[in-house]
């Protein structure tokens, strides 16, 4: 890893109305509008699905770095997360995200470290360090 502190651009461009378009070097473009709920298009990422999107990778690059450091092998990881917006003190905003990690990993392998590694993953992800929203994990293992 270089060191810190590391530093990140990204720019959108964008008109009054239709499609935005976020772009960073040496990346894809991604095609942006806001969600169905918000009177997008609903065929575009949103703000909201990039938010969950940033905290779903960043779950699965940690508990990568968690699993190998603890030596606690795994063959996937299948993982959803569900984030609720409502309006609380006057202000638009997540109020929730639940992630929903299923981890398959090798037979013989100890469940309650596999479940040890999500919970450890979960607490050292920047992403979710980094928002006041709660984030909540719902675990699963599966031997496989």
């Amino acid at each position: 890893m270089k060191p810190l502190p590391h530093r990140y651009e990204v720019r959108l461009t964008g008109g009054p109305d239709g499609y935005a378009t976020s772009s960073a070097q040496g990346l894809p473009d991604l095609r942006c509008a806001p969600p169905l709920d918000f009177d997008g298009p609903g065929d575009a990422w949103s703000p909201e699905h990039m938010l969950l999107s940033a905290v779903t990778t960043c779950f699965l690059f940690t508990l990568r770095s968690v699993a190998k450091l603890s030596k606690v092998p795994f063959n996937a990881l299948d993982l959803s997360a569900e984030g609720v917006l409502d309006r609380t003190e006057g202000v638009t905003r997540f109020t929730d995200i639940i992630l929903r990690p299923k981890l398959t990993v090798p037979q013989g392998t100890d469940r309650a470290q596999a479940l040890r590694i999500m919970e450890k993953a979960e607490k050292a992800c920047l992403v979710s360090a980094s928002l006041k929203t709660p984030v909540r994990l719902e675990p699963e293992v599966v031997v496989g």
